[in-house]
């Protein structure tokens, strides 16, 4: 069969294959699981996993950060041996039964099925996101032009389901208790999985997404076939991620290692490597390959910032509006964490259009402008989160629309430079490091996870009473919220200022 012919057998919906809008809806209901359950966390392990602590504050940052690093930096993993090993769809499998898994252990309550709970997600993860995303390419033919609108529906599903779950979630879990919410989660991964299964059972999929080849998987390594051993060390290795993630206080309190868990750790170690093995190829490359690659490492390095700032809205801005937001009769705390994916969704197209329009002018601002540009308007709004205590009530809380207007600003931020990112990379790697480069560009939301936890501790509110907020916690949230404003304005500025050289350092690359 030749190429052409295996492209065009494919049943066509509304001009794009039908199997793009299976996988349309299985990412779509994944996402669904993913947001559903992250609305809930923060606010569970301080209301109930962490009740009894003074520190409760601290070490909900700890194992946040913790979950979310490992969460990114498993899908490296999990997508090398989807590629060398189980091929796309036994990953999806793999991936989401061990999801689905971990969001009905998550409604146990229990500390030590908490964490399990909670590792299961993060191996599951490191199987279904990398591989889900990858087939969707697989689709379409080389050069076809439906390709990037193919991406922009699927997309589209992931935003809906980060709009919808913490809306659903959030009420169950206020209405009924957390339990129910996180088992609503855990439903959504199933129907993705269901939605899934029944596209191979129409085969709509063709061949796409079966192992590289039925030998690799009967392989025996230590006398086990590679297409059990696989599995079977993924299951092993969730007690000991559970173990790392419960080992969320401090190794040391002062020195070097000062105020770091055994994971900060880790991902200090692979952060040097990682540092290490690029000055090592920078050495080696020609003089364009090395600004190229210097290149990448910048926009990865300035995205890192973004995603650090960007992800505390799970965490600590979540806290924010459950101590210092008046959600009388609008929303709960959890459920605010659908404002960014509903903006996304509002967003897209116009912000789309307007760079098409721009084009046509020839006023298309190059990458590092844009980023520059994503980097002011986050820290524009954690400026506007800065001064809502200004406008505080006689109980500490501080009107909606502040909280509207931040996650607007950071929406419009997230679009200027979240899109444009990821295809920039594989413009500027040299061939034989794409792979790798692409590992360190969804590495950096590992990292800005570490960001995360260490601006958490930061602002962590220590009480003996667990129901703390008003103005007991106003001036810690604004005052952090002005210093994150000044730092990511700061690095926007730099990055503009820094623009013109930057372009000449990418050549043709826009």
């Amino acid at each position: 069969m030749t190429e052409s012919t295996e492209f065009s057998d494919q049943k066509q919906v509304f001009g794009h294959p039908q199997g793009l809008f299976y996988l349309f809806f299985a990412e779509l209901w994944e996402r669904f699981s993913f947001y559903g359950m992250r609305a809930l966390l923060t606010l569970y392990m301080i209301d109930v996993i962490f009740k009894a602590l003074a520190e409760r504050d601290y070490a909900t940052a700890a194992v946040y950060s913790s979950y979310g690093s490992l969460v990114y930096a498993s899908t490296v993993i999990g997508g090398k041996l989807s590629d060398k090993i189980l091929g796309m769809r036994n990953s999806i499998f793999l991936g989401g039964i061990l999801m689905s898994i971990g969001h009905f252990v998550l409604a146990i309550e229990n500390n030590m099925a908490f964490f399990l709970a909670l590792s299961l997600i993060i191996v599951g993860n490191g199987f279904f996101k990398p591989n889900i995303s990858t087939f969707v390419g697989t689709l379409y033919e080389k050069g076809d032009p439906k390709k990037d609108s193919g991406f922009t529906i699927f997309y589209m599903g992931i935003n809906i389901g980060g709009w919808v779950a913490p809306l659903l979630c959030g009420w169950l879990a206020a209405t009924y208790g957390w339990h129910y919410g996180f088992g609503l989660a855990g439903i959504g991964m199933l129907t993705g999985l269901i939605v899934f299964w029944s596209g191979i059972q129409k085969n709509v999929f063709g061949d796409r997404g079966l192992p590289p080849n039925e030998q690799v998987l009967e392989k025996k390594v230590l006398g086990v076939k590679q297409g059990i051993l696989v599995p079977v060390l993924a299951v092993l290795s969730a007690p000991l991620i559970a173990l790392l993630l419960s080992s969320y206080k401090a190794v040391a309190t002062e020195g070097m290692f000062a105020d770091q868990n055994i994971v900060n750790i880790i991902f200090t170690g692979i952060g040097i490597a990682v540092l290490a093995y690029l000055a090592y190829e920078m050495f080696k490359a020609n003089i364009k390959e090395r600004k190229e690659l210097f290149v990448a490492v910048l926009l990865t390095f300035f995205m890192t910032i973004f995603w650090g700032f960007h992800e505390l809205s799970g965490s600590v801005i979540t806290l924010f509006a459950a101590r210092n937001i008046d959600l009388d009769g609008i929303m709960s705390a959890a459920q605010t964490n659908s404002l960014n994916s509903m903006f996304i969704i509002i967003l897209a197209i116009p912000i789309s259009m307007m760079w098409t329009w721009l084009s046509k002018k020839n006023w298309n601002p190059r990458t590092p402008y844009k980023f520059g540009l994503g980097l002011l308007f986050a820290g524009i709004s954690f400026y506007v989160l800065a001064i809502s205590g200004g406008s505080t009530n006689e109980n500490g809380f501080v009107p909606f629309t502040y909280l509207l207007l931040m996650y607007f600003l950071l929406s419009v931020g997230e679009l200027f430079m979240s899109p444009v990112g990821l295809s920039k990379m594989t413009d500027l790697a040299p061939a034989r490091l794409i792979a790798f480069i692409m590992g360190v560009w969804f590495l950096s939301s590992a990292f800005a996870f570490q960001i995360v936890g260490f601006i958490g501790k930061q602002l962590a509110i220590e009480s003996s009473d667990g129901d703390v907020n008003g103005f007991e916690t106003l001036t810690v949230y604004t005052d952090g919220f002005l210093l994150i404003a000044k730092y990511a304005i700061g690095a926007g500025l730099i990055v503009l200022v820094a623009s013109p050289i930057i372009k000449k350092l990418m050549g043709k690359v826009h």
